[in-house]
């Protein structure tokens, strides 16, 4: 089991790597068309897949793979809304909300290891 999962994780995170640096390659090899009009949604799933692969990461927790997704879905939309590209209504608000649940999810991360 665990090195299935250990491949799993591999495999995804890579994939979701992939999505993040080069999303007009991986749609064209996985869907057969450019993603010219979706390279912010691949991206975001590309942040989502290595969230996953860290999550399912032996010794790792669903913690830890929120808090990844968390973190850098916060970084990267909010580049997005300071760059003035792809802004939508609720860009700001969900920038905003994932900053605070980030913020949340890394207080857990930090109270959990304190000593009681």
């Amino acid at each position: 089991m665990r090195k299935v999962l250990t491949f799993a994780a591999v495999f995804e995170a890579a994939t979701g790597l992939a999505l993040l640096i080069v999303p007009l390659l991986v749609g064209r090899l996985l869907l057969g068309t450019e993603l010219t009009d979706a390279i912010p949604a691949a991206r975001v799933t590309g942040i989502a897949l290595l969230a996953l692969g860290v999550g399912c990461w032996p010794g790792s927790t669903a913690l830890c793979g929120m808090l990844t997704y968390s973190a850098l879905v916060t970084l990267y939309l909010l580049g997005l809304a300071i760059r003035g590209e792809w802004v939508g209504p609720l860009l700001w608000p969900v920038v905003a909300l994932h900053g605070i649940l980030t913020a949340l999810l890394a207080r857990v991360g930090f109270q959990s290891r304190k000593p009681n």
